[in-house]
């Protein structure tokens, strides 16, 4: 019996160390993956985590190609695939769907998260709000949306442009795997702000490119105050029902109503073609504009700082001879944009130890660019 009591009392000594450093969000990511048979984050958690709505209200179905599916992918595609859990492939041509393909139980109606696809829509959202008046420039500073920020140390130099190019000089640990850095915190915990805005900046803003979830938080907040409603419905607005969305959608927040803006939009392959189709498009759908050019060339043109393969929430290959640009996701998301072909390719799917050989970029997107080209070229 006391023995039992010593550990009784050493568990709660435990519990109450974890809460007082300020790791209770780990008992969170323990229910939330463990608990269900996972190890990490999968693309199936939305319903785990509160959220908040994106609404369509037109839903319009893509045109289908008079080849629809009479291709079969050739088997080194099938392999790789499978092997990386794909969930959908989708491919589009000339603004018609000409491919769609599902694996273990996924369907045209699955909602997967984004992962930080949604960087990509969170710069969106900065350029809608920039054509809109709402805010003046890109180049506003955060601490003119939260003075606190000029306070610390660089706070005062951050802009809305360092922080869309990975430039903003946070100390950001992008590490997905240890559960003690900032990633798991933000994801898991129930205060985004206290997550963020605890964090130091370590160099002059500018100076350096590093991809960092902080930087896109960082920005989604600045949005947040010059917009005073959610990111979700300003995406709905702007976006999700002028585009014809086939589903509504929905966006990760914490326990404050507060957008998770490095990730977690979960949607389904064939809206997330829709996204690239706007780029193919130039920010058009149909004879409206409701993206402006000049900000989608800011978007997909590589920063020298990043050695030309990232520019505002997309990332760019130019080295390969197809060349394309794409929204990126921790697991493997991709929404791939081939302009010389008119081409958009959607892969989805829980690819936990993507490769990433190709100058930090993933190896499995030139392959699929290149494969999929040559198959419906």
């Amino acid at each position: 019996m006391k023995a039992l009591k010593y550990v009784i009392g050493g568990a709660a000594v435990g519990v109450a160390a974890v809460y007082l450093l300020g790791y209770d969000y780990l008992f969170s990511g323990i229910s939330k993956t463990y608990l269900k048979g996972k190890s990490s984050a999968y693309i199936d958690d939305g319903k785990l985590f509160p959220g908040n709505l994106i609404a369509t209200e037109e839903p319009e179905l893509w045109a289908e190609d008079s080849d629809y599916n009479k291709k079969e992918l050739p088997e080194n595609v099938i392999e790789d695939l499978k092997h990386s859990k794909t969930a959908a492939f989708v491919v589009i041509k000339n603004r018609k769907i000409l491919h769609e393909q599902y694996w273990d139980g996924y369907n045209q109606l699955s909602q997967t998260n984004s992962f930080s696809m949604a960087k990509a829509v969170t710069v969106m959202l900065l350029g809608k709000a920039l054509e809109e008046g709402i805010i003046n420039n890109i180049d506003e500073k955060l601490s003119d949306f939260y003075p606190e920020f000029k306070e610390k140390q660089f706070g005062n130099e951050v802009t809305l442009k360092n922080l869309a190019q990975m430039e903003g000089g946070l100390d950001w640990d992008e590490d997905y795997n240890n559960p003690f850095l900032p990633n798991a915190k933000a994801y898991y915990g129930r205060n985004l702000i206290k997550t963020v805005f605890s964090r130091r900046f370590k160099e002059e803003p500018g100076t350096r490119y590093e991809y960092q979830s902080g930087s896109t938080q960082l920005l989604g907040f600045a949005l947040k105050k010059a917009l005073n409603q959610t990111l979700a419905s300003y995406l709905s607005e702007k976006f999700w029902i002028p585009m014809g969305m086939e589903q509504n959608a929905s966006w990760s927040t914490d326990h404050h109503g507060m957008e998770k803006t490095y990730c977690c939009i979960h949607s389904n392959a064939r809206d997330y073609a829709k996204l690239g189709q706007l780029f193919l498009d130039n920010g058009k759908v149909g004879e409206q504009q409701i993206l402006n050019l000049d900000f989608i060339e800011q978007m997909r043109t590589p920063t020298e700082k990043s050695k030309e393969i990232y520019g505002m929430g997309l990332w760019i290959n130019h080295d390969n001879p197809i060349k394309h640009y794409y929204f990126l996701g921790l697991q493997g998301q991709y929404i791939i944009m081939v302009p010389e072909h008119q081409m958009v390719i959607v892969r989805t799917g829980s690819y936990s130890n993507n490769p990433k050989n190709d100058r930090g970029r993933p190896d499995q997107v030139k392959f699929l660019v290149n494969e999929t080209v040559q198959l419906f070229r």
